[in-house]
């Protein structure tokens, strides 16, 4: 349907402007609509890229913006025309022909920067939901470290997440620095993350926002994420550890990818058995380590002499921790 938009926007284009150049000459008309015609081209590049770039909200916000400073600059004009300043007409639509450009874009720019905070516009750009629920649009945002780790993408195809991704500016200037930077490390986890982004706002399932909503007086990352969340009464997802604790200490749900891992995981009980390959030496003495498929850390006591090789071991107990999960065994009798 898209397309026969287009095609019928460039036709039309096309056909006017050959007639109302026809009778000038047949060349006139030729080169009229040849060059209607890549205008109307170029035009619907322009809109589409705007359309996709901006969401319905910063568009309507951009609009509403430039119609109010228009009307104020109008009432500005009116008042100023009514005193008696003995400036000549020339120099007084000079003045208001500034006027309204200063104040017309001034005030669209406050609009688009504030458009979160203007409760007015979510009476009229909606999220789409089922009958009899309610209008109430769940944001979720994502920082830095949970874009590079990349199991957010996965997550959101299976559903378990809902509502919207909020992805703000400042963090994506900070995954550009990392993508840019000069160790080879971090600029492939920062070319990760953008590629998981990339990834994220190609499928049509997952919908994400890009945010403008900065705070200059705040330097740091974190701190803006959570006065972001804050404002805009959203959820904060990362793994990052110290972020966590930052956000929860000002009141900010925080949704932690590593905790969601951890708790996914099998449930191993003291007296159950299990193979695992130990791989190195523990801290005390005879102890070797081995890792599950899943990442879990096996401590095995007395498994030193079966380093490089697989074993059989009893679960003696189990230890939760912030950073996963740690199981500790001993070499199965036979």
């Amino acid at each position: 349907m898209i397309t026969v938009f287009r095609v019928l926007f460039i036709l039309i284009s096309v056909l006017f402007s050959g007639v109302y150049f026809i009778n000038v000459s047949m060349n006139a008309a030729i080169i009229a609509a040849v060059t209607a015609a890549v205008v109307a081209l170029l035009f619907i590049i322009v809109v589409e890229y705007i359309s996709h770039t901006f969401s319905a909200r910063v568009i309507l916000a951009a609009i509403l913006g430039l119609i109010t400073g228009f009307v104020l600059a109008h009432l500005m004009t009116l008042a100023i025309t009514m005193l008696p300043m003995g400036i000549s007409p020339g120099k007084v639509l000079v003045f208001n022909a500034v006027l309204y450009h200063l104040l017309g874009f001034a005030v669209m720019m406050f609009f688009v920067i504030n458009n979160e905070e203007i409760a007015f516009l979510d009476k009229l750009v909606t999220t789409p939901l089922e009958e009899g629920r309610e209008a109430v649009i769940s944001y979720k945002i994502l920082d830095t470290s949970v874009i590079i780790d990349g199991r957010i993408a996965d997550i959101c195809d299976t559903g378990f997440i809902e509502g919207i991704l909020v992805i703000p500016n400042f963090v994506l200037n900070e995954l550009q620095m990392i993508a840019d930077s000069a160790d080879s490390i971090k600029r492939n986890r920062g070319r990760r993350g953008l590629d998981i982004l990339n990834k994220m706002q190609k499928d049509q399932s997952i919908m994400v926002k890009i945010s403008d909503m900065d705070f200059v007086e705040i330097p740091e990352v974190d701190a803006k994420l959570v006065k972001l969340a804050k404002v805009m009464k959203a959820k904060v997802i990362t793994n990052d550890f110290n972020l966590n604790k930052v956000a929860e200490f000002h009141g900010v749900k925080v949704l932690n990818i590593n905790q969601l891992s951890n708790a996914l995981k099998p449930i191993v009980l003291p007296g159950e058995e299990m193979s695992v390959s130990l791989i190195k030496e523990g801290k005390d003495q005879n102890q070797a380590i081995g890792y599950l498929d899943d990442g879990t850390m096996v401590v095995v006591e007395n498994g030193r002499p079966k380093m490089n090789h697989e074993v059989d071991v009893v679960v003696t107990s189990v230890l939760q921790t912030t950073a996963g999960r740690m199981i500790f065994a001993r070499l199965k009798e036979y």
